[in-house]
């Protein structure tokens, strides 16, 4: 099995997201600190080989890139990117554009012609019903699709509480996507898009073999803040503690699992 698929097959991935079109060194460079040093077992960063020589030098988490354009994907594996991700599509719904599954299927044999063997991650957009959604799935995983990732935070309807209630209704299409997609294929579904640390078990609970986690974290003032919102995740999660201890002192440390227990990061 590629170590890059370990997690996944465990059912305990835990993939931080910096965004696909984030070319911000420096924010990059402190969400994967963030992640190696909290608890991830990935990091999924925008398809830049710059970005892929600057993760690796501060997380020894598995390191995904990020791309719609597969011919980028070829300087960031000489870099030393461990897997690819195709996806997902939220930040372009704002600019007007859309993927339908055509669309996702030629960018996942193109993939694949260039890369047969390289661990591959698709999502599938959330913009398709959800019969469509599975049936793109299965097309994917015949396609020799290691990973199916799901998205739905931009279709979410929600009351705007600001509470628990909020939490999960934000986070209600991508949940009923990967309840949905994990019971038509047969390799891992990876929940992501408007997660956290409330709604992360839910997505576990559906059928989902990890989860992928962006603004919670990328959208921190500094990497501490995304150390300990990374940390919480992680405790929701259940993966194993990594370097924090490293990193955090002891009463940090006993903060952040108090601040998780309260629910600090819930609204986030």
């Amino acid at each position: 099995m590629k170590p890059a698929l370990k997690a996944f097959k465990q059912g305990k991935a835990f993939k931080v997201i910096s965004g696909l079109t984030n070319f911000d060194k420096d924010n990059v460079v402190d969400v994967c600190w963030a992640a190696g040093a909290g608890g991830a077992t990935h990091v999924d960063i925008a398809a830049k080989p710059e970005l892929v020589t600057a993760a690796r030098k501060v997380c020894t988490c598995h390191i995904c890139v990020s791309a719609i354009d597969p011919k980028l994907f070829i300087p960031c594996v000489e870099a030393g990117a461990d897997m690819l991700e195709l996806g997902n599509f939220d930040s372009f719904y704002d600019q007007g554009m859309t993927f339908s599954a055509e669309d996702v299927l030629k960018m996942t044999h193109e993939t694949r012609e260039i890369f047969p063997d390289m661990p591959l991650s698709v999502t599938v957009p959330h913009t398709l019903n959800l019969p469509d959604q599975i049936g793109l799935a299965q097309q994917l995983e015949a396609a020799g699709v290691d990973i199916i990732q799901t998205e739905g935070k931009v279709g979410a309807r929600t009351k705007g509480t600001g509470d628990i209630q909020e939490s999960v209704e934000i986070a209600a299409p991508t949940l009923a996507a990967a309840y949905a997609l994990s019971r038509a294929v047969d390799i891992p579904v990876m929940c992501a898009s408007g997660l956290n640390d409330v709604t992360v078990p839910m997505a576990l609970s559906a059928g989902a073999s990890g989860v992928g986690i962006g603004s919670m974290i990328s959208k921190l003032g500094n990497r501490q803040q995304m150390l300990l919102a990374t940390h919480a995740l992680a405790d929701a999660i259940g993966t194993q503690e990594a370097e924090e201890e490293k990193v955090v002192d002891t009463a940090e440390i006993d903060t952040v699992r108090a601040m998780n227990a309260a629910g600090t990061f819930a609204h986030w």
